[in-house]
C-alpha cells in the first residue's frame, strides 16, 4: 500500500487529471453551443432589395421607354390601344367625375393637407429635420409639370376620336402622374404615422383604389387613350420609389445622429 505520503503526493495529480479528462459542458470556453441556425449557410446581401428596386424602378422605367417608343413610331402597340380605347370609351357623368379626382385643383390641396400634418406630427415628436418628407414630396409635386410638358410636345399624340382633331399633346395623361404623385406622396408621408399593417394595408389599397379610378375615368370619358395612363402609371411608380428611397436614407441618417436619451451619441 502507499504510505500517507504518496498518497498525499499523488491526489493532486490525480484530482488534476480528472479535471483534463472531464468533457466540457456545451458553451464553456472553447466550447460554443452549435444550434440549427448556426448550421445554416450566411444569408446573400444585396438580393431581395436588388428585386424589389428592379420591380419598382427598373420594370416601369423599361415598360414606359417602350411605349414611348411605340408611340412616336405608330407601332403595333398603338393599334391594339386604340382598338381598346373604342371598346371603353362610353362618355357620362360618373367617368367625368372619376377623371376630375386627377385634376390639380382636386389632387394637390389633398397633398397639402397631408404634408402640414406629417410636418406637424413629426414636429410635435421631436423629431431631427422634421420638415424634410414634407418638402421632398413638395417639391417632387411641384417638379412633375417639367417632366410631362416636354413629353407631351415631343410625342405630339392626337386624343381619342371624342376630341377635336386639332388637338394634340395626350401622351402621357398629365390627369395620371398628378393623381398617382399626389396621392402616392401622400400615402408615403402617412405610412410611418399609422399603427398596425392592417391600416397601412387599407391605405394603400386606397391609393392604389382612387388611382385606378382616375385612370378609368379618363379613359371613359375618352380624354386619354389607355397607353396614356399606362406610361403615366409608370412614370409616377418611378418617381415615388425615388421619393421613398430619399427618404428611407434620410430616415436612417436622422436615427443614427441623433441621441439616445439612455446611452448618449451613438
Amino acid at each position: 500500500m502507499p504510505s500517507r505520503t504518496q498518497t498525499g503526493l499523488l491526489a493532486p495529480d490525480l484530482l488534476t487529471d480528472r479535471t483534463v479528462a472531464r468533457p466540457k459542458p456545451p458553451g464553456a470556453a472553447g466550447h460554443p453551443i452549435r444550434t440549427a441556425a448556426s448550421e445554416l449557410p450566411p444569408p446573400v446581401p444585396g438580393r431581395p432589395t436588388s428585386f424589389l428596386l428592379f420591380l419598382l424602378l427598373g420594370l416601369p422605367a423599361s415598360l414606359f421607354a417602350v411605349i414611348t417608343w411605340q408611340v412616336v413610331a405608330d407601332g403595333a402597340l398603338i393599334r391594339a390601344d386604340k382598338r381598346l380605347s373604342r371598346a371603353l370609351v362610353h362618355p357620362d357623368h360618373a367617368s367625368e367625375l372619376l377623371a376630375d379626382l386627377g385634376s390639380v385643383q382636386v389632387a394637390v390641396p389633398v397633398l397639402a393637407v397631408v404634408l402640414v400634418y406629417v410636418a406637424w406630427r413629426a414636429r410635435r415628436a421631436g423629431r431631427d429635420r422634421w420638415w424634410l418628407p414634407a418638402v421632398a414630396a413638395a417639391v417632387l409635386m411641384a417638379l412633375l409639370p417639367a417632366l410631362i410638358v416636354p413629353l407631351k410636345e415631343l410625342t405630339d399624340r392626337p386624343g381619342p376620336p371624342v376630341n377635336p382633331p386639332s388637338n394634340t399633346g395626350f401622351y402621357p395623361s398629365g390627369h395620371t402622374a398628378t393623381a398617382a404623385v399626389a396621392y402616392g406622396s401622400a400615402a408615403l408621408l402617412l405610412l410611418p404615422w399609422l399603427c398596425g399593417a392592417y391600416t397601412r394595408l387599407v391605405l394603400l389599397a386606397a391609393c392604389v383604389a382612387v388611382n385606378t379610378a382616375v385612370g378609368f375615368g379618363l379613359v371613359r370619358r375618352g380624354y386619354h387613350w389607355p397607353l396614356d395612363v399606362l406610361a403615366s402609371w409608370c412614370l409616377g411608380a418611378v418617381l415615388l420609389t425615388g421619393l421613398a428611397i430619399a427618404l428611407s436614407r434620410s430616415s436612417r441618417r436622422t436615427s443614427a445622429g441623433t441621441p439616445s436619451p439612455r446611452n448618449g451619441p451613438s
